[in-house]
């Protein structure tokens, strides 16, 4: 798998401007002075997930009208297809687990395309869309492993340099690492700082990371479903992270627990738990500051959560 080029990088900002507005940026004194928020929630699909979709989507057409996209998902990243796939008039199949959020679930069956529910866990989901590309053509899309995906997660990058002109550092939430990967590489040259944050139930990249390559980990019950998961192997999000000076932080499920409703009573952000894990760094006191006053960016990247989670997190 080869990393994103130039070409890569332009193809995936001219499908994103065309189709997603930018979101907004938004001071957030509630966690510290100089203190922003990027507020992906907003997306169309409630997750950042959409501008991967729309520029893996895209380059397929691109490259070979007519065929066929197929992608394994906890839910956002499915989404992002199918959303992609409407606006861009292709086919799109996703593989869902049956333990998947119901919530993203029933979204995914607001579009058109074909839903597949298989397997317990996201790996038996990705074996069986592997296994249904092998079996009837199409291509695979990864959720980070894929330069197209990658790409298109970057476009934020771009977004945040013109709209924080002070930018000195970008909290970014970790699973398998497509959204922090095009953001380092997007601010690569820049001297802005990337802290990635993810779930101590699933600390694939920061255990990738620490052993300079790709190790298996046990993956515990998490509120972060969308950051679960072992790394693919051969994941280049791994080297990119690496090649990029990426500082990887785990948080507690008390500590996401606690910034999601921190989140909807003092900021009226509904968050799901992968989108929350930034808040929680912060709150935890786990990223210092810059001392040249510049801005700290956090990233919300997701919204979808389940009626009946959400009102558990709110009063518990």
């Amino acid at each position: 798998m080869v990393q994103p080029q130039a070409s890569h990088h332009a193809a995936a900002w001219e499908v994103v401007r065309r189709h997603l507005a930018i979101t907004p940026v938004v001071t957030a004194p509630q966690l510290g002075q100089n203190v922003s928020l990027k507020i992906e929630t907003f997306q169309p699909t409630g997750s950042f997930k959409v501008r991967g979709g729309l520029a893996a989507v895209a380059a397929t057409l691109n490259a070979d009208p007519g065929r066929e996209v197929v992608g394994a998902s906890a839910g956002n990243h499915g989404l992002g297809l199918a959303y992609a796939g409407a606006k861009l008039k292709a086919k799109v199949t996703v593989i869902v687990p049956r333990l998947a959020s119901a919530a993203k679930v029933s979204a995914l069956q607001q579009f058109d395309v074909r839903l597949v529910l298989h397997g317990e866990g996201y790996s038996e989901a990705e074996a069986h869309a592997l296994d249904l590309v092998e079996r009837e053509g199409g291509r695979y899309v990864s959720p980070y492993n894929d330069p197209d995906v990658i790409a298109g997660q970057g476009t934020m990058a771009r977004e945040l340099l013109e709209q924080v002109p002070n930018l000195g550092t970008v909290i970014v939430p970790v699973g398998g690492g497509g959204l922090v990967s095009g953001i380092s590489l997007g601010l690569r040259g820049s001297g802005v700082r990337v802290i990635g944050v993810e779930s101590e139930a699933s600390p694939s990249m920061s255990a990738a990371v620490a052993a300079g390559t790709i190790v298996p980990i046990t993956v515990e019950p998490t509120l972060a479903d969308g950051l679960a998961g072992n790394l693919e192997t051969g994941a280049i999000t791994v080297g990119i992270a690496l090649d990029n000076n990426v500082e990887i932080l785990t948080v507690s499920e008390a500590d996401i627990r606690s910034a999601m409703a921190f989140s909807a009573h003092k900021m009226g952000l509904v968050l799901e738990g992968a989108g929350a894990v930034g808040v929680a760094a912060v709150r935890a006191g786990l990223i210092s500051s810059r001392d040249d006053g510049s801005e700290t960016v956090v990233i919300l990247s997701g919204r979808n959560i389940a009626p009946t989670l959400l009102d558990e997190v709110l009063h518990s």
